[in-house]
């Protein structure tokens, strides 16, 4: 089944806008421009390379080579980065998933969600993942899949649109007022020739979440793909997000339906087992 995954993306690889550094904290005497340097090289790298030549990497960080050169020499020093010397090209070295999983540990629901998650994806025959926001994209933590949708990628790190998915859809949900009409001003700065068609989506999706409790992406995202979503908000305030879907030409109107209701169901489990809902 042909898949077009234009939008996929892998942690850093789209412009960060909540945490992208403003024109004031740059020009902050505490701002190390050096360092804000080492991370845009590291988040040039895509999950579809397979090595970058220097070239590359100058092209898009915007750096000149000898400050580029650096700066990988530096990175490949701390064993973040690693040159094959046969083909000039750079890689991303897994020492850098020592900087991730911290994060994935904190987030100490995901070790209840795991079981929960894949009974539901076994029985609707498709795939739940668990996402938290980076900027414009919600970041898979966690996922399950039935078996039958094994070539559907779901690993973890990969970033899903916050605006056009169920998962991202049910994230802005859950904000309150204030914080949902800055990040909708977030996206149509970013998305300004497609913000009409993402501003109905989203408006849907708000009008949806209320009749029914979760949101849906029937083809927003991919035109194979249809899922619902459901937020999860945690005492301290944390907001995760979770989607169930599956292949467009299986997921009729009431298996749709279906899948929004298991996964409020779902969802309400875990916030129980978390210590979230007392009886």
């Amino acid at each position: 089944m042909p898949i077009n995954f234009m939008k996929e993306q892998t942690l850093g690889s789209r412009k960060n806008t909540e945490l992208a550094s403003t024109s004031e904290a740059q020009n902050d005497r505490q701002y190390i421009t050096s360092l804000a340097r080492g991370f845009d090289v590291l988040r040039a790298f895509r999950s579809e390379d397979r090595g970058i030549s220097n070239a590359e990497l100058a092209r898009r960080t915007g750096f000149p080579k000898p400050t580029l050169s650096r700066l990988t020499f530096t990175l490949m020093s701390l064993g973040y980065l690693h040159l094959d010397s046969d083909t000039g090209r750079y890689f991303l070295h897994p020492h850098i998933l020592t900087l991730g999983y911290p994060v994935l540990r904190q987030l100490s629901i995901r070790e209840l969600a795991r079981p929960l998650m894949q009974e539901l994806a076994d029985s609707v025959r498709g795939a739940v993942v668990l996402g938290v926001r980076d900027g414009l994209s919600m970041i898979i933590v966690e996922r399950a899949r039935h078996r039958t949708m094994a070539t559907w990628p779901l690993d973890i790190g990969v970033a899903r649109d916050i605006s056009t998915t169920a998962i991202g859809r049910a994230y802005i949900v859950a904000l309150d007022e204030v914080e949902r009409q800055k990040l909708l001003n977030d996206v149509r700065i970013d998305e300004e020739t497609r913000w009409p068609v993402i501003e109905q989506g989203i408006n849907s999706a708000l009008k949806c979440y209320s009749e029914n409790g979760y949101t849906e992406s029937a083809g927003d995202w991919v035109p194979e793909y249809r899922a619902v979503g459901v937020p999860l908000k945690l005492i301290d305030g944390t907001i995760l997000s979770f989607n169930c879907g599956g292949y467009a030409d299986r997921v009729t109107p009431e298996l749709l339906e279906q899948m929004g209701q298991k996964l409020k169901l779902m969802t309400t489990q875990l916030l129980r087992a978390h210590g979230e809902i007392v009886d």
